[in-house]
């Protein structure tokens, strides 16, 4: 949104409303989908399961008569008023328009989840987070990246945005590796704009901090600068802009940067056995709340067999706190900001998530169904 007011709205997503702001979040949230709190389901199911099948307690209604229920919903921009074109001197009209107002908002709602449900995560193209492996120079682990202006899709019946990437995706690659290795990452800019790279969470030498302005100039376009360093600590960090930081991490330049440690009995499918690891980037400005780049309902379900033990580790890239709760088995907090908690690690169901901070949680897939996260 580089270039606009904080009220611009972005074409086809929003109306204008403030960022960042509790409220125009919420609002914004209750449009796209039509008052559904879920962001995301983890299922646990056994292999006998069928995944993703509901057996809801109420009949929905037809396609025909969800179609018919669209079409009578205003555009996002639209204010809804259950009351027109009611003769209110009638009785019981204004209970049988709240009705009808309700049945327009549910069916609405069950429309937005029967896409997610459907998987629409998998009908977009340019999925972000995926690992890239470096080439070897000498013992020097080497990424190249470009910084890149995008078209990306928040979901699958929006058009796409104008954003921002690396290498062309947003998040950007997943880059990882072990504790101690010496690599360096470099960067061509091809924006029509300076830009600066900080890995968040590494003790990187002051020259390789990336803050534009004070340690080091920045990048401008058609530029290139490479950082290097030797990785250090390990844990779950961030790579993101920091020239006009909350804008360019906002309009997508940011990425998730794992360093493994280097005793192999403290990695997480030794330690806690752990058979799956999901990296999990919150968001919040442009195309509104995001995980991993997506809006629900194109947000991934995280599915589990039963007993299966998977770890999250959880980013905040946006400028408000999130709280994280999962319904139908608990959270174990590993580790913060890229240091395990050791004795202090703790069992929660919901978790605050501070901008910049990074929680590592474990969860035991101990309670078979498709539950709400």
């Amino acid at each position: 949104m580089a270039e606009t007011d904080a009220t611009t709205p972005v074409p086809g997503l929003f109306p204008a409303i403030p960022r960042p702001t509790r409220r125009g979040f919420l609002q914004g949230a209750a449009i796209m989908a039509g008052g559904a709190a879920a962001s995301m389901i983890a299922a646990c199911a056994s292999t006998s399961a069928a995944l993703w099948t509901l057996a809801p307690a109420t009949p929905r209604p037809s396609s025909a008569s969800s179609a018919a229920a669209a079409s009578a919903i205003p555009s996002a921009s639209a204010t809804i008023d259950p009351m027109a074109g009611v003769d209110m001197s009638t009785p019981g009209a204004a209970t049988a328009a709240a009705s009808m107002s309700s049945s327009v908002m549910d069916a609405e709602m069950q429309a937005v989840i029967d896409r997610f449900l459907a998987g629409e995560w998998k009908a977009i193209d340019g999925l972000g987070n995926q690992p890239l492996e470096p080439t070897l120079d000498g013992n020097t682990k080497v990424w190249n990246l470009t910084v890149d202006k995008i078209r990306h899709q928040i979901d699958a019946k929006h058009d796409p945005i104008d954003a921002l990437g690396f290498n062309g995706t947003w998040p950007g690659p997943l880059l990882r590796l072990t504790e101690g290795d010496r690599m360096r990452a470099a960067f061509t800019n091809n924006l029509d704009e300076s830009t600066g790279i900080h890995f968040h969470g590494q003790a990187v030498p002051n020259a390789m901090d990336g803050v534009t302005g004070i340690t080091q100039k920045p990048i401008t376009p058609g530029s290139s600068f490479s950082y290097e360093f030797a990785a250090k600590p390990s844990g779950s960090h961030m790579y993101h802009s920091h020239h006009t930081a909350t804008d360019q991490v906002g309009r997508g330049l940011l990425g998730a940067f794992i360093v493994d440690p280097k005793d192999l009995a403290e990695r997480y499918d030794r330690k806690y056995g752990a058979t799956q690891e999901i990296i999990w980037i919150s968001n919040d400005a442009l195309g509104g709340f995001t995980i991993n780049g997506r809006g629900f309902p194109a947000t991934q379900p995280l599915t589990a067999e039963l007993g299966e033990v998977i770890v999250i580790r959880f980013m905040n890239e946006g400028v408000m706190t999130h709280p994280w709760h999962l319904h139908g088995m608990p959270m174990r907090v590993v580790a913060r900001d890229g240091w395990p908690l050791g004795s202090a690690a703790f069992t929660c169901d919901t978790l605050g998530v501070n901008p910049g901070e990074r929680y590592d949680v474990v969860i035991t897939c101990d309670n078979p169904g498709a539950w709400a996260f």
